[in-house]
């Protein structure tokens, strides 16, 4: 196992009714700013419930943070934030809101140039605003970790500090019932290539960290088609297990001690930065292609995948790794994400223009030995065709 340090600060509030637990986490004096999506919070409930629970602190709302944040779209709210000297952030909403709200924390302490410098120029966040989350789409882990992935134009670009993660978050499954089977599918996905990203690649001797991914990723597998089927979509536990696992993908607790990849989500980056196409689905569409041309440097990880979560055992090596490949495949498809580029409308013509973003965004070496050049990731591109 490799050397790690683990700190995580975020406080879960979770299980049914917990939203008025804000009213206690947000200082009594604080002057708040909720930011939220498109308004489905206002027809769930789920703003009313906040609205409540906020009734004694003084606050206001900004609306409209998009899907893959637009970052003139988050750069709009800091005028609300000087204008009434904002002093705590209350993201309510998917995994896009809460990357948006932590880019905006920090955009309104930047002392720098100009924000965007934060995603382009590695900017260094010095100081952010304190802020909270209200989860209602399961998906990325953004609410219990201090990562975020803003869009300027056809730019998709993270950045990590840990000057934005969230002091709290509150996770009701209850507020889920109301997600379409889109956004059902694409937060089972993204949870799922989250636990692969920091668990296939090479063994360290980590058995903690790999039971504990292979735990979730069983859990996904098992859990996730039942909420696109009628007969169970509207059951408790399940949706309070695929959101439990989300959050865990992704809050720094299965990634400490092991190598990480984390390719394909930089070449998915690009699909949606240059095509919109949902985050999830470019993952989709990636990972079994970056599973087949890195088989080789995967070998033994893929092999202990296909036994430990696919339960394959019988035939020589290279049968049970494609067939674990397929199973993954399947799995896709039974979420009704795309596997294949072709599925969304693109084609061998397509992938220069993405290798030249890679490129632009200095993606040069990518994967858990920094072995996936702009040719290799060529060649996964034309392996998802």
């Amino acid at each position: 196992m490799l050397n790690f340090t683990f700190h995580n600060t975020t406080r879960i509030h979770f299980g049914s009714d917990q939203i008025a637990k804000i009213k206690a986490e947000i200082p009594a004096d604080a002057k708040v700013l909720m930011l939220y999506g498109g308004g489905s919070i206002k027809s769930n409930g789920v703003y009313q419930q906040v609205a409540d629970a906020l009734s004694d602190h003084t606050w206001f709302e900004f609306s409209g943070i998009e899907p893959n944040p637009s970052y003139d779209t988050l750069m709009k709210s800091l005028e609300l934030i000087k204008a009434h000297d904002i002093d705590y952030l209350l993201a309510v909403g998917g995994g896009s809101v809460a990357d948006g709200t932590k880019f905006v924390a920090a955009a309104a302490c930047y002392q720098g140039e100009e924000p965007w410098d934060i995603l382009a120029k590695g900017g260094k966040v010095e100081k952010a605003l304190p802020l909270g989350v209200v989860l209602t789409l399961p998906a990325t882990g953004s609410e219990m970790n201090a990562n975020s992935v803003v869009t300027r134009g056809k730019d998709k670009l993270p950045f990590n500090s840990p000057k934005v993660r969230p002091a709290f978050a509150v996770l009701d499954p209850k507020v889920t019932l109301s997600l379409s089977d889109r956004q059902i599918s694409n937060g089972v996905v993204d949870a799922f290539v989250h636990v692969i990203e920091q668990y296939l690649t090479y063994p360290v001797n980590a058995k903690v960290q790999d039971r504990f991914a292979e735990g979730l990723l069983q859990t996904l597998v098992e859990e996730g088609p039942k909420l696109l089927n009628s007969e169970t979509k509207n059951d408790l536990d399940t949706r309070a297990n695929v959101m439990w696992s989300a959050t865990m993908a992704l809050n720094g607790l299965i990634g400490s001690g092991v190598p990480q990849d984390w390719a394909t989500h930089m070449i998915g980056h690009e699909l949606t930065g240059s095509h919109g196409i949902d985050h999830a689905r470019t993952l989709s569409i990636v990972l079994p292609a970056v599973m087949k041309i890195q088989k080789t440097q995967k070998r033994a990880k893929l092999l202990q995948y296909a036994e430990r979560v696919w339960q394959i055992t019988d035939g020589d090596d290279d049968s049970r790794i494609e067939r674990a490949i397929a199973h993954t495949e399947n799995f896709f498809s039974q979420m009704q994400v795309p596997v294949r580029l072709s599925e969304v409308n693109l084609g061998e013509s397509d992938i220069d223009t993405l290798v030249e973003k890679l490129t632009q965004h200095g993606m040069l070496k990518l994967g858990e030995h920094g072995d996936i050049t702009p040719e290799v990731s060529r060649k996964i591109l034309q392996t998802a065709l």
